[in-house]
């Protein structure tokens, strides 16, 4: 039976590279992998094929005699690629040992030593007034967090004493599991991928070479911070395992509500109530502002919900740019507790209003036609 060209089973061109030769037999291997297809012959027989196919084109040698003689070229030089448990075990560590969590390469050599793990990060949300948010402001703040165990310097081995290599995985933190001619790398189920075991462990973290504790650290808030912004402390967040870097914390902001203005990124905004009478004939108010008391001058027959900005009273941004304003909503406010003598004033008022027609109340007026219209 002839065999089929071992570009065309791998679904490449003559002139595809080392790169994309291995990335074809990696996407075909999983297909048809015998334990993604139990029982299945079909599959099993493109297996080898894929896997013959790549063992020819991934040795320069083999795809240069393939190339120029083809199948009978092969065969002629001894060449050709047979299908054992051996060599299928080198090319099964060497393209899927990095989803096995190996690092192998050809000759079953297995995974790496394992290497220092980084801590991880950790997250602190602090709260600040509106004040302090546009201001920027030092605080203290205490946190939990894994360190590293000053007595056995973090190795988890007792003082004096050092861990020592894993007698199971000879120190490469992995470990090459046999069935038949399938060869498969995992983690070391003894040292767990650490390549070392500890004979005497640490008095103080029994082992584990972090302790828990809780460290006060002083934050520096830059000025015009809002909600959702965070500051980052490199290397303050929990210390790696084995020795390994420490990660970073992150101080995320949550600013709280202010009982008068309300931000919207670099602006201010505020409801300032004023009486009947400010809004018909005029007049000033002080008021507030982050940095003091400011007048604001209310012309005559001001309607409620008209806003009046202040320029530059808001907020500066904290990556930079123009400072924001401050909008001042104006809320006219209807009095209460009337005296009776006050109510009589009122409707004789309201009396000399309604004889002045549309000149005094236009939008009321016009409201009511609009009213009529409709119905």
């Amino acid at each position: 039976m002839s065999k089929r060209d071992y570009y065309e089973v791998l679904g490449l061109q003559k002139s595809a590279s080392e790169q994309e030769i291995k990335k074809a037999y990696r996407r075909m291997a999983m297909k048809f992998h015998p334990d993604r297809n139990p029982d299945d012959k079909e599959s099993e027989e493109k297996f080898k094929e894929v896997k013959e196919a790549y063992e020819v084109l991934s040795d320069s040698s083999k795809r240069g005699t393939y190339d120029q003689h083809g199948h009978e070229g092969l065969d002629r030089s001894g060449g050709g690629a047979g299908f054992n448990a051996e060599g299928f075990s080198d090319i099964f560590g060497d393209v899927f040992g990095d989803i096995f969590g190996g690092g192998g390469g050809r000759g079953g050599g297995g995974g790496g030593r394992a290497r220092s793990n980084r801590g991880s990060d950790l997250r602190y949300t602090l709260e600040l007034g509106l004040e302090e948010a546009v201001r920027g402001t030092e605080v203290q703040i205490k946190v939990p967090t894994l360190v590293s165990c000053s007595p056995c310097g973090g190795s988890g081995a007792k003082k004096g004493s050092t861990p020592i290599s894993c007698s199971m995985c000879g120190g490469v933190g992995q470990v090459r599991m046999q069935q038949g001619f399938f060869s498969v790398q995992q983690t070391c189920p003894r040292c767990h991928g650490k390549g070392k075991t500890i004979k005497d462990p640490c008095a103080s973290c029994f082992g584990k070479g972090r302790i828990e504790e809780t460290k006060t650290l002083s934050v520096k808030i830059p000025a015009g911070v809002d909600t959702g912004d965070r500051v980052r402390l490199g290397g303050e967040g929990e210390a790696g395992a084995d020795g390994g870097p420490a990660g970073d914390l992150y101080v995320q902001v949550s600013v709280r509500n202010h009982e008068i203005f309300e931000r919207d990124g670099k602006h201010l905004y505020c409801e300032v109530p004023i009486s009947f009478a400010d809004a018909s004939i005029g007049g000033e108010l002080e008021v507030p502002t982050l940095d003091g008391r400011v007048l604001l001058k209310i012309p005559h027959e001001t309607q409620t919900g008209k806003v009046f900005r202040l320029r530059g009273k808001g907020v500066a941004p904290v990556r930079g740019g123009s400072t924001g304003d401050l909008l001042c909503k104006v809320v006219v406010e209807t009095p209460v507790n009337l005296s009776k003598q006050q109510k009589t004033l009122l409707h004789e008022f309201q009396t000399s209003i309604d004889a002045g027609g549309n000149r005094q109340s236009p939008r009321k007026n016009s409201w009511f036609d609009n009213v009529k219209s409709f119905f």
